[in-house]
């Protein structure tokens, strides 16, 4: 099978290793990529929010599946040119895509699917801000309508903060519907998160396994939120029985009343869950493969994955036989560029990838996201730089594999958490 990934992140990265190591991709076309992935696909300019230039170079390319990672060239109907032009592609539909697009339009399919999650105002100004954070009261949820690279939810007890990221939002038209800055305010939700994500091809819908990833930058949950700072699965501490609940709950009635409305939903569906006292709340959907909860699920899975993406994608998933997992656990450890998530500094130098790939592999490897070839050094080239995955008999093998090789990397001014599954490794 010809495969041709579209991103330039760590998750892109993560899904051209597994595609690689699987037997049926004879060929492996990346663009933009990075130059991480550039070791393990061909990789080719283009703009991959330019639709009509992703098909015509799936087409130059005889791709037989283009995966369409990121959420903007998915919001923007990436996936729906590649489709009509006749090639198979593994990402939902503009319009679908609006369940990560629009928080406001995933609110309002999960009213009508019955879908369990928090009570929200859905807001177009000041006033109609600040009625509803009085409503719901502190700790305060404020989030931008539209994409905002995982950095547009503010959860603060500080009204003012709250109040400010609410008027920053409504200043600008980043909501996918076009109808200018909403935001929305939501009720807290206690209890752990989780990260399900699910294969489906708008009927039949295959959930992965858990991940969950830490959003704060700093350790022990402090600092703003970002990106993700890093990743753990499975989940030690999780009900069994959570992924089918979730599945039954969440996941099928969400593929179903998008079916039901004319826009069928295929390719990732991603829940995020607060596992609260009352319950299984959803706080948002995503139409893609998280970062950096991806690089730790894909190092589990034991299915090949173009067999699985290629189902997804021509309205197979329900002959695919069950999924087969590794029994090992996996930990993702981001590192990022100084001053992440704010505009970080770029161009610094990275050592020590050969001595990862020397002394740490098979069990850890790196994931480039923020990098770029400068001549014959690898440099930063954005916020988050690089995701070091590990894998190992339980998660405190897994963790210690990872910092080991988190370790040996260099990268002036870099910052990462050291307490990535600290607290799962100790209760496993």
């Amino acid at each position: 099978m010809n495969v041709l990934v579209i991103g330039s992140g760590a998750r892109e990265h993560a899904l051209c290793r597994s595609l690689s190591l699987d037997p049926a991709v004879t060929a492996l076309h990346c663009a933009p990529g990075n130059a991480g992935i550039a070791e393990v696909a061909e990789l080719h300019r283009v703009d991959p929010l330019d639709g009509a230039a992703v098909a015509a170079l799936a087409r130059e390319l005889g791709s037989e599946l283009v995966v369409v990672g990121p959420e903007a060239p998915l919001v923007a109907g990436v996936a729906d040119a590649v489709r009509a032009a006749g090639i198979p592609a593994f990402g939902p539909s503009g319009e679908a895509a609006q369940l990560e697009g629009s928080k406001a339009f995933a609110k309002d399919v999960m009213a009508a699917a019955g879908v369990p999650t928090a009570r929200s105002y859905v807001c177009t100004t000041d006033e109609e801000v600040a009625a509803a954070l009085d409503a719901f009261g502190a700790p305060y949820v404020v989030k931008d309508d539209g994409l905002a690279a995982g950095k547009g939810v503010v959860v603060t007890g500080d009204l003012e903060a709250a109040e400010a990221h609410a008027s920053a939002c409504l200043g600008t038209s980043s909501s996918a519907s076009g109808q200018g800055g909403r935001v929305v305010v939501e009720e807290y939700l206690d209890g752990p998160e989780v990260s399900l994500f699910a294969v489906t091809d708008g009927e039949t819908v295959l959930p992965l396994q858990p991940a969950q990833d830490f959003k704060r930058a700093l350790d022990g949950d402090e600092g703003p939120n970002t990106g993700g700072m890093g990743a753990y699965s499975p989940l030690p501490w999780a009900d069994p029985e959570l992924v089918e609940e979730v599945l039954r709950t969440v996941l099928q009635p969400t593929v179903d009343e998008l079916r039901r409305r004319g826009t069928p939903f295929s390719g990732l569906l991603y829940a995020g869950l607060a596992i609260t006292g009352r319950g299984v709340r959803v706080i948002e959907f995503n139409a893609r493969f998280g970062d950096p909860e991806t690089q730790v699920v894909l190092a589990r899975l034991r299915t090949p994955l173009a067999a699985l993406l290629s189902a997804a994608a021509t309205g197979r998933l329900a002959e695919l036989e069950p999924l087969r997992w590794s029994e090992d656990a996996a930990v993702t450890v981001v590192v990022a560029s100084h001053n992440y998530p704010g505009t970080p500094r770029t161009g610094d130098p990275i050592t020590g990838l050969d001595e990862v790939a020397a002394q740490d592999a098979p069990h850890a490897y790196v994931l480039h996201a923020g990098t770029r070839r400068d001549g014959e050094a690898v440099v930063s080239a954005g916020g988050r730089v690089l995701s070091v995955t590990a894998t190992g008999k339980d998660l405190a093998e897994a963790r210690d594999r990872a910092y080991a090789a988190v370790s040996r990397i260099g990268l002036d001014g870099s910052q990462h958490r050291t307490d990535i599954a600290a607290k799962a490794a100790a209760q496993a």
